[in-house]
């Protein structure tokens, strides 16, 4: 079947589809993707997921065998962003025979110590995936407590500001944010803008890597990088972060009679429910699923080498999704 073709072509590319955006690309109803997901999971060509799908090989780099570990997992949200990441560690944990022991927590850093300790204290994970606060005066004091856990961390979507020392180095894995964000500036340079702005969301930790990513495309394109959470009027092109933001933002330009995107180009950053607005709004997507992947394999391969191995940080590069809001009328004729 066609749409069957299409599917797994699409996760042989990426790693993960969404339910949301195989309907909206091929023009069918949710409820035939999700039938469709189903029968190519009866023939385990696929690994079903909340929302979609993933991969259901193991990473070719690990051990052939089969693992007998428990890992414990703390991410700061349960909803928004993390459960494609939450997604990608459990399929990879389960293809390596790897428990994964989730909580929840909520961006606060007395909360992440309890969740952690709780997780510590049981004496039944052998390793952690950690997305704890790092913001602010308590952020090195975080990452000195957790060098000094009993067993080895991965940091997920984090990474320590500087070299910390402790009993053991940490490792992490994160989205390369910056690279997102230069890639999203260089796609509205080609579509012929000079005067974009960028709107990032207050209290984010991703908002400072957007920030550096913002500067080198600026320096790298020659165009003015001072353009940041400035009045829309002025531009012709702004990126913002997130979604939420993003389709508020283009509510708000209709509204002063700004028109998307022949006024004003947007491209959102996270593609969550960038496809939602109207227009749809092209997006830099972070690679979720495949961060959630690869920390699994990461302490996995940790847990199996010990201390052999040297410590890695592992950035993983997003993907532009071009839609509408951010097409030149040269592009869209």
């Amino acid at each position: 079947m066609q749409r069957h073709d299409r599917l797994l072509t699409e996760l042989r590319r990426s790693g993960a589809v969404r339910v949301s955006d195989l309907a909206r690309d091929l023009g069918v109803s949710e409820l035939t993707i999700r039938r469709d997901i189903a029968a190519l999971a009866a023939r385990n060509l696929v690994h079903r997921v909340h929302g979609g799908a993933t991969l259901p090989a193991p990473i070719r780099s690990l051990p052939a065998r089969r693992t007998a570990f428990t890992v414990g997992m703390v991410v700061p949200s349960l909803d928004f962003y993390w459960p494609p990441i939450v997604a990608g560690a459990r399929a990879a944990g389960a293809a390596l025979g790897v428990n994964v022991q989730l909580r929840g927590s909520s961006y606060d850093p007395e909360e992440d110590r309890r969740q952690i300790g709780r997780l510590v204290d049981a004496g039944q994970v052998q390793g952690l995936l950690l997305a704890p606060s790092l913001d602010g005066d308590d952020a090195d004091r975080m990452i000195s407590w957790i060098t000094r856990l009993p067993v080895p961390v991965i940091l997920v979507e984090r990474q320590p500001r500087r070299w910390a020392g402790g009993p053991r180095q940490i490792e992490w894995v994160r989205s390369d944010h910056g690279l997102g964000l230069e890639i999203a500036v260089h796609h509205l340079y080609e579509q012929g803008h000079r005067r974009i702005g960028l709107r990032l969301s207050g209290g984010s930790p991703t908002s400072a890597y957007l920030l550096q990513g913002w500067h080198r495309a600026c320096a790298d394109l020659g165009i003015a990088d001072d353009a940041v959470n400035v009045p829309l009027r002025g531009l012709s092109a702004v990126v913002v972060h997130s979604d939420p933001q993003a389709i508020v933002l283009a509510q708000n330009a209709a509204d002063q009679g700004i028109r998307v995107p022949d006024d004003l180009a947007i491209v959102s950053y996270d593609d969550e429910v960038a496809h939602l607005a109207e227009p749809a709004l092209t997006a830099i997507r972070p690679p979720k699923n495949h961060v959630g992947r690869l920390a699994v394999e990461l302490m996995v391969s940790r847990l199996l080498d010990g201390d052999k191995r040297p410590a890695q940080g592992v950035l993983v590069a997003p993907e532009l999704v071009v839609r509408q809001s951010s097409l030149s009328r040269r592009v869209r004729a």
